[in-house]
């Protein structure tokens, strides 16, 4: 009998079985009725298997230093988690703000480039590196969204996530034999940053098989961080904690997902370029992605765009980019109709939405706008 290409060959076709749709604790199990009762379960559930490395008090933010750049006050922070290398941050907000503002932790992305973080969705300077000029040409329509988007009227908080820019894998602190005899002699230098991130890339799945051994996951330890981040933007006197939202793309969508899923005081959420099924990654896409994307057991339980169901009734927005090679238009779609179904059982259909733009994997200005508005309607409305 023929077999459908996929990534489990021959097994394909026993793992599809394997995958009981909806899953156990999926909200749209008859056995639920509402989602404020079924929430608690789910989310515990989802806690226990996210395996994270446990709570830990909201971070002391150092102020390194302060600009006005382009109208906007940018304070450059770090703070020191229980674990690695202080996490640098920055906070922008438009310049001369006064009372408190809406929130919002805009997540970057991971793109195969780790030496970056915070600085591929952030700008403050006429003379950013080059590096990230280019990444957000080609992903971002030649802007920093963070800025953008504080300049409507938002604290936005954007930080390192574990394994990219200040919490990356420093090649001193790694064996001679993983990291291939590498040293960082001219770090910020573009073939010393190609280098390393064509080294991060192939360490990643090192990282998550010792993540494993520990008793953790990859995304349980940047939920942590994220979380943290949130507790920090949360405590600001300028901010309004009842009013509290996050976003991003591809990586920073998958950050999305999963913090929405985690924290109830998420009132407001965007994915961008990051929302399947846990089957379009078991059949056709584990290939395409990075190993931040797993969870043991949890396909079982929820399938993945109901993660970030669990945020239900809140607002939530799902861009879509109809040619992205990550994911499969059909499993995109599939995902589509999850959440519709979950937000119209929930009884709040109107709170949820997905659009499908034409083009590759992507946050180009008009899917800024787009989210942009969403922020407007549900954090300043």
């Amino acid at each position: 009998m023929a077999t459908t290409q996929n990534m489990l060959g021959s097994y394909g076709d026993w793992a599809a079985q394997l995958m009981q749709d909806p899953p156990r604790l999926s909200f749209r199990q008859p056995m639920f009725h509402n989602v404020d009762a079924w929430r608690p379960t789910a989310r515990a559930r989802y806690r226990e298997l996210l395996a994270g490395p446990g709570p830990s008090p909201t971070p002391i933010a150092v102020v390194q230093h302060h600009v006005d750049f382009d109208g906007l006050s940018i304070e450059h922070l770090h703070w020191q988690l229980p674990y690695g290398p202080p996490t640098e941050a920055l906070v922008l907000k438009p310049a001369g703000a006064t009372g408190k503002l809406p929130g919002v932790v805009a997540l970057h992305d991971h793109g195969g480039n780790k030496y970056f973080g915070l600085r591929k969705i952030t700008r403050m300077s006429k003379d950013p590196h080059p590096l990230t000029i280019r990444h957000q040409d080609r992903y971002y329509g030649g802007l920093a969204w963070a800025n953008e988007l504080a300049k409507r009227g938002y604290v936005v908080l954007v930080h390192d996530a574990f394994t990219f820019g200040s919490r990356r894998m420093l090649l001193a602190d790694l064996p001679a034999k993983i990291r291939n005899n590498m040293v960082e002699a001219n770090p910020e230098s573009e073939d010393e940053i190609q280098k390393y991130n064509t080294f991060a890339g192939t360490h990643e799945h090192i990282i998550a098989k010792s993540l494993f051994s520990a008793g953790m996951t990859w995304p349980g330890v940047f939920v942590s961080d994220d979380q943290r981040a949130l507790d920090y933007l949360a405590s600001r006197p300028d901010v309004d904690a009842t009013r509290l939202g996050c976003g991003g793309l591809s990586g920073g969508g998958l950050r999305t997902v999963m913090l929405t899923g985690m924290d109830e005081r998420i009132r407001c959420s965007c994915c961008v370029g990051m929302m399947t099924t846990w089957r379009d990654f078991a059949l056709n896409k584990s290939s395409t992605h990075t190993w931040m994307c797993y969870i043991p057991g949890l396909p079982k339980e929820i399938d993945y765009p109901e993660i970030l169901g669990l945020g239900a009734p809140n607002p939530v927005l799902v861009l879509n980019n109809n040619q992205d090679d990550l994911f499969t238009l059909p499993e995109m779609q599939r995902a589509d109709r999850i959440l519709t179904d979950v937000y119209k059982k929930a009884g709040a259909a109107d709170r949820y939405k997905a659009s499908f733009y034409d083009g590759p994997h992507k946050f180009d200005v008009a899917m800024q706008k787009e989210a942009f508005a969403w922020f407007d309607r549900w954090l300043k409305g």
